[in-house]
């Protein structure tokens, strides 16, 4: 169903298209009105001598849309209005003319009270004119015109007039519904059918009834009020349980179901007029431990009073939503005043600054907001409100105020599934293509000597080509899979490393491991046996861990990578720098190595803030009697630099660039016949 929005604006790909439709209807409708004023005529008694039950009719018509009913369950119609029984009722008693003065009159009432333009309001008048016309037209065809009776003829005149009035009123609203949407007139057409006929059947059925009230006395007429009015009644009722069955029951907010409709309503009217929408969902924290230590009772007391907070000084258009538990979700748009998303997240987390006073108890009350905005961020409520729940949870792990949806933050996305199978695939069977390894040598400052070199994963999908890495990681690592990818690039590392001893060359292997290997005991075991099976020096291994890995789970990760230095393997603190307690790790951890983060390393030349960390990290490394290793090294004014402070070794582009096993050993025999 059409938003108010969308019915008081014009599509604009070609209102003038719209708009010129809308102006026919209205020209057909004066001349149309016109015509059958003059063909009928002046009744016999004259205008102005007309009895009191028509006025009551007119009055009652009017009354009945002073407060229309909003009912989902109508489709095309924001409202069920229920003036249509009146202007039947007095065609057949009264005339055309009447007939048009009390339905004219209506539509202007009821266009005020549901706030409708202009010309949206002129519209509606000259559609059911038009309709009214052709209604007149086959009651006289089927009736003929005599005064009402109540005849069996007459009847089904009325039912005839009355359904011709309904059908030529949709068919029109269809057809301009149609130029804005661009459904075909009659696929509209049919969906009002589904939704609205028993309305307007009861409507038509009415009629007959006040039209014989009306005829024998004005007392009638208003008696006959109370049957029609219990039907509207009957329709507010529906329309209130609708509204409940939208309303949390306990904040008296939307519900989800409440929520959706009216966002999607929101998202038309963003669509129509290229604006945006922002959906953000506010999860409150250690709501649970409210519950648990002060009770339920209390915990909805608290949910009750932020609802209260949230609901103060809202501006017109935005909801606010209580999805249940400790959720809460709002929509706020463009034509509604937001202009930044990341304000409207900053109101949300104001609201909470104050702590609420239940009885005797202070509560502080804190929360993390997530954002998601259309169209940017999804074409549909289910996608938006996804990402807008990605995104609270990204703000939780980052403890943030907020955060903005972001592709990267959606490790389960339809498309990092589908790659996530294909890897797990291509993990499945040891001698399967598509995940494979690069190397870029690490060199010794002093005298250029190649010690080493770090593996580089590298996976080559069979669709999409080489797919980056860093995307294979977030994918993978909350999954299964990243255990099994770790021991394939462990596997492939450390036959590549018993090759290069065999051939003569005393390097040493670097291979990263994430979070999940580094969290689990059986990594340890798995590395023992891989090391034996291949009859490599594990000192020849070398681990290289985050900071963000450590901090992950402090006490199991260091109980396992003391296991793992015990073996002999070499511990790298990789990205040094970039943490924020790497003083710590240096102290509890059996490190032998740290490596400054690349993005220190390459502009220390011109920036002398990351010189002084630079040259202060080699310091840090030589007290503490660990080998420090700078990578990014793309020059040699850089390299110079670092051998002069004392750095040990250095990888990057003024070396090698990472390249396959093949081109590594190619590179090394060439720099063997250089030396």
């Amino acid at each position: 169903m059409a938003t108010t929005l969308m019915r008081n604006t014009a599509p604009r790909e070609h209102p003038g298209r719209y708009y010129g439709f809308m102006s026919a209807v209205a020209v057909c409708a004066v001349v149309g009105a016109g015509f059958t004023a003059v063909r009928e005529g002046a009744p016999a008694s004259g205008w102005f001598d007309v009895p009191f039950a028509f006025w009551l009719t007119a009055g009652l018509a009017l009354v009945a849309e002073f407060r229309p009913t909003r009912w989902g369950g109508l489709w095309m119609s924001p409202i069920a209005s229920i003036y249509l029984v009146y202007v039947l009722a007095t065609m057949i008693t009264w005339g055309f003319v009447p007939a048009l003065i009390v339905q004219t009159g209506a539509i202007v009432v009821l266009s005020m009270q549901i706030k409708s333009s202009a010309w949206r309001m002129v519209f509606n008048a000259s559609q059911q004119g038009i309709a009214l016309c052709v209604g007149w037209f086959v009651w006289l065809g089927i009736g003929g015109g005599e005064v009402w009776s109540g005849s069996v003829a007459q009847l089904l005149a009325v039912f005839a007039a009355g359904t011709a009035w309904t059908l030529t009123s949709s068919s029109l609203v269809a057809m301009r519904q149609s130029l804005r949407t661009r459904v075909p007139w009659h696929d509209l057409f049919w969906q009002w059918l589904k939704s609205e006929w028993a309305l307007r059947a009861t409507q038509v059925a009415i009629a007959p009834i006040l039209a014989t009230a009306a005829t024998a006395s004005w007392w009638l007429v208003a008696a006959s009020a109370i049957p029609i009015f219990a039907v509207y009644r009957i329709l507010q009722t529906a329309a209130d349980r609708e509204r409940e069955a939208d309303s949390d029951p306990l904040t008296g907010l939307l519900n989800r179901k409440g929520f959706q409709e009216f966002v999607d309503g929101k998202l038309a009217d963003a669509a129509e007029t290229h604006t945006a929408v922002a959906l953000l969902i506010l999860d409150l924290d250690r709501f649970a431990d409210v519950n648990s230590a002060l009770g339920h009772e209390v915990g909805d007391q608290l949910l009750v009073e932020l609802a209260k907070r949230f609901q103060t000084d809202i501006p017109p258009g935005k909801a606010i939503a209580h999805l249940g538990g400790d959720e809460f979700a709002f929509v706020w748009g463009e034509l509604d005043g937001m202009t930044d998303p990341m304000e409207c997240a900053r109101e949300i987390r104001a609201r909470l600054d104050a702590p609420i006073v239940l009885g005797d108890a202070s509560i502080e009350v804190d929360g993390s907001v997530g954002i998601a905005v259309f169209p940017d961020d999804g074409p549909d409520f289910q996608t938006l409100f996804r990402h807008a729940d990605i995104a609270m949870y990204e703000s939780k792990q980052r403890a943030s105020s907020f955060a903005r949806y972001a592709p990267e933050f959606d490790h389960h996305s339809p498309e990092r599934l589908l790659l996530l199978g294909d890897v797990r695939r291509a993990l499945d069977h040891p001698d399967a293509p598509g995940v494979n390894l690069f190397y870029q040598p690490q060199v010794r400052l002093v005298d250029g000597a190649v010690i080493g070199a770090e593996a580089l994963l590298r996976y080559h999908h069979p669709e999409r080509g080489v797919v980056n890495p860093a995307e294979i990681i977030e994918t993978a690592e909350h999954s299964s899979v990243m255990r099994m990818l770790t021991e394939r690039v462990v596997d492939i590392a450390l036959r590549q490393l018993r090759s290069w001893n065999e051939s003569g060359y005393d390097l040493r292997m670097a291979v990263n491991v994430s979070v999940r290997d580094l969290q689990s005991p059986e990594f340890t075991d798995f590395l023992t046996e891989r090391i034996d099976a291949y009859g490599v020096n594990a000192e020849k291994l070398q681990l290289e861990i985050t900071e963000s890995a450590l901090m992950a789970d402090p006490r199991r990760v260091v109980v396992n990578v003391q296991r793992l230095s015990d073996l002999g393997v070499g511990i790298s603190l990789d990205d040094f720098g970039t943490g924020f307690s790497s003083m710590q790790h240096l102290r509890r951890l059996p490190v032998t190595e740290i490596k400054i983060d690349k993005s220190f390393v390459t502009t220390l030349s011109d920036d002398p803030d990351n010189a002084a960390i630079v040259s202060t990290t080699i310091d840090l490394g030589r007290a503490l009697d660990v080998e420090v290793v700078a990578e990014g090294v793309e020059d040699e004014k850089v390299r110079k630099q670092l051998e002069g402070w004392g750095c040990h070794a250095g990888q990057g582009w003024h070396f090698a660039k990472p390249m396959s096993a093949d081109a590594f050993e190619r590179w090394m025999a060439d720099r063997r016949k250089e030396r």
